[in-house]
């Protein structure tokens, strides 16, 4: 965000993709991906769907918007006796060429004309675009160039300024529905590589984000924007912040879990319906759907618990029916295939059969145990780097508990507030809910306990500086870690740390001991020979 614009920040979904980063191991970047092209022949780069999916929605959503933008365009070209022949319809194919590769939601032209930053921005996708539009219409793309501010409006006169004006203003009107149609809302339900990255406010093809990254981006924030929201959940969010918490946990098992679904995809596959335009469902929303099982099944339930699991089969089949029509493939919203979608269904129901000889149900409930314990701690992290990170905390309605929510309606699910309000009056300990982490009081109490550290030292946490600390030892892996900055001097020459140190001992000794798996804490001298620097 650019720091000379009268706010207070975002609304936090930069920080929910920073915080969901990195605690994905990039280690499991490319086995991962070999697993997603291997089983779907799709291509390994998320750009190649996104680009896809722009050109579709250009032809298919948009195609009005298009020419409405390409016809100010031409009128700008017809105010010069040197560009009033280039054609609407090549006109259209240049600016088509451009939104493909543009890489952001819009710009912010002027009669200044653009920014070093929007330059930079648009510079981007001309130089995407001359590599694939057609030879004939190169030249165009210099126009366009000049035309969306890099000939500063006010210094043209004042019929030409009008056009060109209104021309940005019209591709800017344009890109924005662009992006959010093309990327987050088709692209991001066809590249399921590891769908915990596929999150508003997120790349898909950033797989991780390192410690350094997460620090500098905290210390940015800290020095420009102290009163931007923090989010882990929204209303919009694709799926709710425990699900992405427990399928991070994947990036290091990732073994595990490319074994697991070579496995159920061959049990599988006699399972699938073959249809005129092939079988259903697709391998890419086959994989999406074994994520989206694991990550949201919810703690506690048993396979054969029938009621329980038909409930939690009925949200799945309605994520499933979102993200198929999302997808725009073979079935979308305008155009439902009442065919396809009905096979898809049907895979859910069998795959998940209570008599199936595979136990499909048994193993996918086996897997999420298996990955739960690591699911929570990452959960317990997300939420407490929420509450103690530069910025402001937001906190979305029932998430004190876990949160295994999926795509709207499901994030929308009335909360159980009594519940909570009780757990949060009792004020248990975080480490004497440990035994009984599943119900997630533990992560409320957490929650609690960080809040009330701001809440006692309000001027530390709204201008004390941001110093990641150096952690030494076995365990120093663990833990995201820079060298130790000096201080500002200033005021008290307070120091904001990224963590508060009794919750914070609390989750790392979850996690690296076990405990939450297990149901107690790491075994004595666990931690001997691991502390932070300069405090052994």
């Amino acid at each position: 965000m650019r720091t000379d614009w009268s706010v207070d920040g975002t609304t936090g979904y930069d920080f929910m993709d920073e915080v969901s980063g990195v605690l994905h191991d990039p280690e499991g970047e490319a086995p991962l991906t070999s697993l997603w092209t291997e089983q779907t022949h799709r291509s390994p780069l998320f750009e190649e769907e996104a680009k896809q999916a722009r050109r579709q929605i250009l032809r298919d959503n948009l195609a009005s918007e298009l020419n409405a933008t390409s016809a100010a365009l031409k009128r700008v070209a017809m105010r010069d006796l040197a560009t009033r022949d280039f054609t609407l319809t090549g006109l259209r194919r240049a600016l088509t060429e451009v939104l493909v590769h543009f890489p952001v939601y819009r710009l912010y032209i002027s009669t200044g004309g653009r920014s070093a930053e929007d330059k930079r921005i648009l510079d981007w996708a001309l130089a995407g675009a001359r590599r694939t539009v057609r030879a004939t219409d190169r030249p165009l793309i210099d126009l366009l160039d000049a035309w969306l501010g890099g000939d500063p409006p006010r210094s043209l006169p004042p019929v030409l300024r009008r056009e060109r004006l209104s021309a940005a203003v019209r591709f800017q009107q344009l890109s924005a529905p662009v992006a959010a149609k093309s990327v987050e809302d088709t692209a991001f339900y066809r590249y399921g590589r590891l769908i915990s990255r596929n999150e508003v406010g997120s790349d898909p093809a950033r797989f991780a984000v390192t410690p350094a990254g997460f620090h500098g981006a905290a210390r940015a924030r800290a020095k420009n924007f102290p009163r931007a929201l923090l989010a882990t959940a929204t209303h919009d969010h694709k799926r709710g912040e425990d699900v992405r918490a427990r399928l991070a946990a994947l990036s290091e098992l990732h073994g595990e879990w490319t074994a697991a679904v070579q496995r159920w995809s061959r049990l599988n596959a006699p399972l699938r319906k073959d249809l005129p335009d092939g079988a259903a469902p697709g391998m890419s929303a086959q994989l999406m759907l074994y994520q989206t099982l694991v990550g949201a099944w919810p703690l506690g339930l048993a396979p054969e618990d029938e009621a329980g699991v038909a409930a939690f089969l009925e949200r799945v089949a309605a994520w499933q029916e979102k993200a198929l029509r999302e997808a725009k493939r073979r079935t979308e919203w305008a155009v439902p295939n009442a065919e396809y979608e009905a096979a898809c269904q049907e895979f859910i129901t069998a795959i998940m059969a209570p008599d199936r000889a595979s136990h499909m149900r048994e193993e996918i409930a086996a897997f999420a145990a298996r990955i739960s314990p690591a699911g929570a701690v990452n959960g317990l992290s997300q939420a407490l780097l929420r509450c103690t990170a530069p910025g402001v905390p937001d906190l979305y309605q029932g998430t004190e508990f876990w949160d295994f929510s999926l795509v709207d309606p499901d994030n929308r699910r009335p909360v159980d507030w009594a519940a909570r309000r009780e757990a949060l009056e009792a004020a248990t300990p975080p480490a004497e809910l440990l035994q009984h982490w599943q119900d997630g009081r533990v992560k409320q109490a957490v929650i609690a306990r960080a809040l009330a550290s701001r809440a006692s030292q309000p001027d530390l946490f709204a201008e004390g500086d941001y110093q990641p600390v150096t952690v030494e030892g076995p365990l120093a892996q663990r833990c995201p870690r820079l060298p130790p900055q000096p201080p500002r001097r200033g005021r008290a020459g307070r120091c904001h740390s990224s963590a508060c140190n009794r919750a914070e001992g609390f989750v790392v000794s979850a996690a690296a001991g076990g405990g939450m798996e297990r149901n107690r804490s790491p075994p004595a001298g666990f931690f001997e020979g691991t502390a932070l620097a300069g405090r052994r």
